[in-house]
C-alpha cells in the first residue's frame, strides 16, 4: 500500500532480459536506505518486489503481464522513475490510498504553463474514465494528484487534467514528461468498490432495501 507521495526520482542502471520477464536495476538512495529482500517499492506507480539490494541500488523483476499493461516496458538505462516505499502503519496518509496496481496507461496530450504551476491533460482509456470525477484522486506514474476536469468523449477522446505545483514539477518525472509520453494510471480503488457494490444491488432485487 502506498500514498502516492513520491519520495525521490531514481535512475534505471540496468535492464536485463529474462525471457518472459525483465529485471530492472534502479538507483534510489532514499528508498534503499532500509530496503530488504521482499520489500515493496512503487516504481512509476507499479508495486515491485525487491529481489536484490546493493548499496543504493535494488533489483526487481517485472513479469510479462506488467510489461504488457504498464509503461515499465518503455524503460531503458538512464530513464528516471518515481519511487516510493510502502506506507508504514500509523504513518500520515498525505496522498490517497494507492495500491500500486496499474489500471491502464494514458499519454500526455499537452501542457499549459502558468506562473506557479502547469495544467497537464492526460488521455485515459474510456473504460477508466468513469472512475474519475472533478476534485477526485488519481495516480499518474505513482504520483497522487487531484483531478481538475474530466471529459468522457471529446475531440481527443476521453481525458482528464491535473494541476502540477512546483514541488511536483521538480521532484517527480512529471516535470519533464512531454506530449505523447506514456504514463501509468491507477484510479481510486474506492470508486471501483462502490461501482461493484451498487451493481450487485441493482442486479439482485432480493437484496435488503431493494424493491421486489
Amino acid at each position: 500500500m502506498f500514498t502516492g507521495l513520491v519520495e525521490e526520482k531514481g535512475t534505471v542502471t540496468a535492464v536485463e532480459q529474462l525471457g518472459d520477464s525483465v529485471r530492472l536495476t534502479i538507483r534510489g538512495p532514499v528508498v534503499t536506505s532500509d530496503a530488504g529482500h521482499g520489500d515493496s517499492i512503487s516504481v512509476n506507480g507499479c508495486c515491485l518486489t525487491v529481489m536484490t539490494q546493493d548499496g543504493d541500488t535494488f533489483g526487481a523483476d517485472v513479469m510479462q503481464e506488467s510489461l504488457d499493461k504498464t509503461s515499465l516496458g518503455d524503460l531503458a538505462v538512464g530513464s528516471e522513475v518515481n519511487l516510493e516505499r510502502a506506507t508504514q502503519a500509523g504513518a500520515r496518509l498525505g496522498g490517497h490510498i494507492v495500491q500500486g496496481h496499474v489500471d491502464g496507461t494514458g499519454r500526455i496530450l499537452d501542457r499549459t504553463p502558468s506562473e506557479h504551476w502547469e495544467v497537464v491533460r492526460v488521455s485515459v482509456p474510456s473504460d477508466l474514465a468513469r472512475y474519475l470525477v472533478d476534485k477526485g484522486s488519481v495516480t499518474v506514474d505513482g504520483t497522487s494528484l487531484t483531478v481538475v476536469q474530466v471529459v468522457d468523449d471529446g475531440p481527443d477522446g476521453a481525458w482528464f487534467s491535473v494541476s502540477l505545483i512546483p514541488t511536483t514539477l521538480a521532484d517527480t518525472t512529471l516535470g519533464t514528461k512531454g506530449p505523447g509520453d506514456r504514463v501509468n494510471l491507477e484510479v481510486d480503488i474506492l470508486a471501483k468498490y462502490v461501482e461493484r457494490l451498487l451493481g450487485a444491488r441493482t442486479a439482485d432485487p432480493t437484496i435488503e432495501g431493494q424493491p421486489s
